[in-house]
């Protein structure tokens, strides 16, 4: 953490192994540090890649080793960043190309109106006192475990790829507790 507070800070290129937990791979990146982020407890580093010659966001606790390199980094517009980095739900980054629509029982409404999910969101209530919900989002696998959390009390109206994913869930959660 200190070494790739001091590069961005340095405005200096940063040497990491990182960790991929969903193939379980360690990659060898050449990165120009931007910022750091804390979501939900976690650091994150936002970064140009080198290897990728794009932004990426990687999760400080999953680099295996760092090193600061001599060489400056690239500098990203603020603006930039946010647009790709910050538009759409969660911490996966992306710029946002779908809006999520769900709809929350009157019950986890009294909760849920007064949560921010994100920047952009939109709420509304419906005649039948459901909370109506519409978030952008680019990549669904943060979204679709908070939408698990709330159980029965969601449905996923829109889109209908993000609806057959949870659908999905629900079948292998289901499956876990067959008897």
């Amino acid at each position: 953490m200190a070494a790739c507070r001091r590069s961005s800070f340095e405005r200096r290129r940063l040497h990491i192994g990182h960790f991929n937990r969903e193939t379980g791979a360690t990659l060898s990146r050449i990165v120009s540090p931007q910022r750091l982020t804390h979501h939900r407890g976690a650091w994150y580093l936002d970064a140009w890649c080198h290897l990728r010659d794009a932004l990426r966001r990687f999760a400080v606790d999953a680099m295996t080793t760092v090193e600061a390199l001599p060489e400056p980094a690239v500098d990203i517009d603020p603006a930039s960043l946010d647009a790709h980095l910050d538009s759409g739900y969660g911490i996966f980054s992306g710029p946002a190309g779908q809006y999520a629509r769900l709809r929350f029982t009157p019950q986890r409404a009294q909760w849920v109106s007064r949560e921010i999910w994100h920047p952009r969101q939109h709420g509304e209530w419906d005649e039948a006192g459901r909370y109506l919900l519409t978030v952008p989002y680019a990549d669904d696998r943060e979204l679709v475990m908070d939408i698990l959390k709330h159980g029965a009390e969601v449905e996923v109206l829109e889109p209908q790829t993000l609806r057959r994913r949870v659908r999905a869930a629900i079948a292998d959660m289901a499956a876990l507790y067959r008897d």
